[in-house]
């Protein structure tokens, strides 16, 4: 008798390792409370180079006013899994520049991560491995993926936070600018505050090679979100009431997409255009006579697939 009460007394106790829990409402609320009309600020500057030869770059300031929003949420009503948050770039008041998404999947287990030289490979992980965690996926603003990494939202002490490291390929303020790297390392913690939210990095410039990974350099980030005056984002509100069936039709098509493929590399260029500038031009095409999506995803497809290798 006592061997079977043993084996039961076992299995509650490690059950809770590996029971599927529902999402915590405060963590929905951290993932939410990064929306919103933000004024925000783009400060970089690198801080560590192991070469004492190594002469630094020049350090990168930016500022805009960007529209961050829920486009779509997933799973049970008020306990969602899955939250598709777009970004929309706003500059002058009048122009808008569709930017980056973030996909926020609870207890996810299968990532892309980034190799090198626009190549990602699928790892999985197990279901105690992401217990209670979101994962946040980061995608490009032709909505390619960039990164994913998978953490506990934390909230302790009065603060609310989310922290992971990944690798990444290098973002635009670097590629367009420099080619002495070609994976950037980020440890990205994004912390919820009052008045918007901070997303802070520290970043390793690495040099991957078949030899391993060689540091370069380095940097500190801070993005600085601050909520503002709704009105400064109308043109991107408009923006998207507009272009939302296009895009969404788009992410979509990208992830049948990626669902298929264990590895996953695309071109920069085929005969002198990117895919950036492709879909955009896409965008335009088929909105001339009314948007049908039927008709466009096979035309999202063809153009995305394009420029897969």
């Amino acid at each position: 008798m006592r061997q079977p009460l043993f084996i039961l007394a076992l299995l509650i106790a490690i059950s809770p390792l590996y029971a599927q829990t529902a999402p915590k409402p405060e963590d929905i609320a951290a993932i939410k409370g990064q929306c919103g009309c933000h004024d925000v600020n783009f400060l970089y500057a690198e801080t560590f180079a192991p070469d004492k030869t190594y002469t630094f770059k020049d350090r990168y300031m930016a500022k805009g006013t960007e529209l961050v929003f829920v486009d779509e949420e997933l799973g049970p009503a008020n306990k969602p899994t899955k939250l598709v948050i777009q970004h929309l770039l706003v500059v002058n008041d009048t122009m808008v520049i569709k930017h980056w998404r973030e996909d926020w999947e609870f207890q996810n287990t299968s990532l892309l991560k980034f190799d090198q030289s626009a190549s990602w490979k699928r790892i999985k992980l197990t279901p105690a491995q992401v217990k209670g965690q979101w994962t946040q996926k980061v995608f490009e603003v032709d909505d390619s993926p960039r990164y994913e990494g998978s953490a506990t939202w934390i909230h302790v002490d009065g603060r609310t936070y989310w922290e992971s490291t990944v690798d990444a390929p290098l973002p635009r303020r670097e590629y367009t600018k420099r080619t002495d790297y070609n994976v950037m390392r980020r440890t990205n913690h994004h912390e919820i505050r009052p008045d918007g939210y901070v997303h802070e990095q520290d970043n390793d410039k690495i040099i991957r090679s078949e030899a391993g990974d060689q540091l370069l350099a380095s940097e500190k980030g801070l993005n600085t979100y601050r909520r503002t005056d709704d009105a400064k984002c109308k043109a991107a509100k408009d923006f998207w009431a507009k272009h939302r069936a296009y895009w969404a039709d788009v992410r979509v098509v990208w992830g049948e997409v990626l669902a298929k493929r264990d590895a996953v590399a695309i071109k920069g260029q085929v005969k002198g255009q990117t895919l950036g500038r492709e879909l955009d031009e896409l965008a335009v095409t088929t909105q001339k006579t009314g948007y049908n999506s039927a008709a466009s995803r096979p035309l999202i497809q063809q153009t995305i697939e394009k420029y897969l290798k």
